[in-house]
């Protein structure tokens, strides 16, 4: 790979990529542009800026990206019910699209050859920020530091920094007790003390969500409200995709809903455990499938739910820019037309559970599964042939291994 001229940096104004930013500059005495996006990390990005201007960034993005990643990308795949490996809900994954779009557009308005990004070479994020921007465009070029660079220890990683007047935070000095990764809609927790499955994570890991034993004792109710598919009202208030998450989030950080500890199959190859906090992403999926419960046919929810794991783990391994995700999002799409209408739900010691939906558009029908007088809307005597048809090759089997068996 040819020298780039200009390098777009995802940067976040933390160590690694700060690190990240003085090496592309002595490495291939380049120029470099910052990109800092706001994805409800939670965290205040003004010192980020600051800090780029301190370090020569030639150009400087900071941008809240907050309801474009809530209404493009989480709530599509909410759309789907997307579990990756039935349990953990994807909440970095479906970021890393969004910034890799950004990095090749800021790459095309700036003149920029070449994109880079601070994932390791032992993580997912290196596949899915580098499928992303290659699919976006196919000539850029993506310089990925981890893999190429001799900083492999943190005393390497200080002694740059130092030599090159980077400032250190104290407590950055030594090894943190494991990584953390956030945006609008989970925590992730990753490394050092979480590395041996066998040994429960300390309390302090969960840094989102209450512990459920320090949730409210008293049940909380929230009514949540769909349009087509997508969250649209909390309680009768009409509220933006960002803000709703937002509000979601609140709520079941402080009934500890939402945490999760796994261990998951990496794409690369590797399995890994990490401490997931999704509170809002868990109410909003338990709500979701709730409202599908009276408003999508059972023909179509079945079909969806059969592929959902195919779709999940394109997104997990970094394929949302593919073909055949946006195939299956225009399938899921389209199970969604009608899934319109309203779910109350309990928030109470760690759990969200459905209690009640209506909608205009449900298919549920009273008449029909009453155990009262159903006055003709079903008659009983037709279940006979329908059970007599369905039975019939499982009788010609019967019949056909009892003479294999008498010979």
């Amino acid at each position: 790979m040819s020298a780039p001229k200009k390098v777009v940096l995802a940067y976040s104004g933390g160590l690694d990529t700060s690190i990240i930013l003085k090496w592309l500059q002595t490495e291939f005495d380049c120029e470099v542009v910052t990109f800092t996006a706001d994805l409800g990390q939670g965290e205040e990005l003004e010192p980020a800026r600051k800090k780029a201007e301190l370090m020569g960034a030639s150009e400087i993005y900071v941008e809240d990206l907050r309801e474009e990643f809530t209404r493009d990308f989480v709530f599509p795949m909410f759309r789907a019910n997307a579990l990756y490996e039935g349990l953990y809900l994807l909440g970095t994954s479906i970021a890393r699209p969004l910034i890799s779009k950004r990095l090749v557009e800021i790459a095309a308005e700036t003149g920029a050859d070449a994109v880079s990004h601070g994932a390791t070479g032992k993580g997912n994020d290196q596949v899915r920020f580098e499928l992303a921007a290659y699919a976006l465009n196919p000539d850029i070029k993506v310089i990925a530091p981890w893999r190429m660079w001799d900083l492999t220890s943190r005393t390497k990683l200080i002694e740059f920094a130092e030599k090159h007047q980077i400032q250190i935070a104290k407590d950055k000095r030594g090894d943190a007790p494991f990584s953390v990764d956030a945006n609008l809609l989970h925590t992730s927790s990753e490394g050092k003390i979480l590395e041996d499955p066998s040994v429960e994570a300390p309390d302090y890991v969960a840094q989102r969500v209450v512990a459920v034993e320090d949730a409210p004792d008293t049940p909380e109710f929230i009514e949540l409200s769909f349009e087509k598919g997508d969250a649209t009202e909390i309680d009768g208030q009409a509220m933006s995709p960002a803000t709703i998450l937002t509000k979601l989030n609140e709520l079941g950080a402080k009934h500890g809903i939402g945490l999760l500890d796994l261990v998951e199959n990496r794409f690369v190859g590797m399995k890994s455990r990490g401490v997931y906090e999704t509170p809002g992403g868990t109410i909003l999926l338990e709500a979701h499938r709730g409202i599908e419960q009276i408003t999508l046919d059972s023909g179509a929810g079945h079909l969806k739910d059969s592929i959902m794991p195919r779709y999940a783990e394109l997104i997990y391994n970094g394929f949302w820019f593919s073909p055949e995700r946006e195939m299956l999002q225009a399938l899921i799409d389209k199970s969604q037309e009608h899934v319109t209408g309203t779910v109350r739900l309990k928030l109470y010691k760690g759990v969200a559970r459905t209690v009640a939906r209506w909608s205009d558009h449900s298919l549920y029908s009273e008449a029909h599964v009453t155990f009262e007088d159903d006055a003709g809307a079903y008659d009983q005597k037709d279940a006979q042939g329908f059970i007599q048809l369905n039975a019939l090759r499982l009788k010609l089997l019967a019949a056909r291994d009892r003479r294999l068996k008498s010979r």
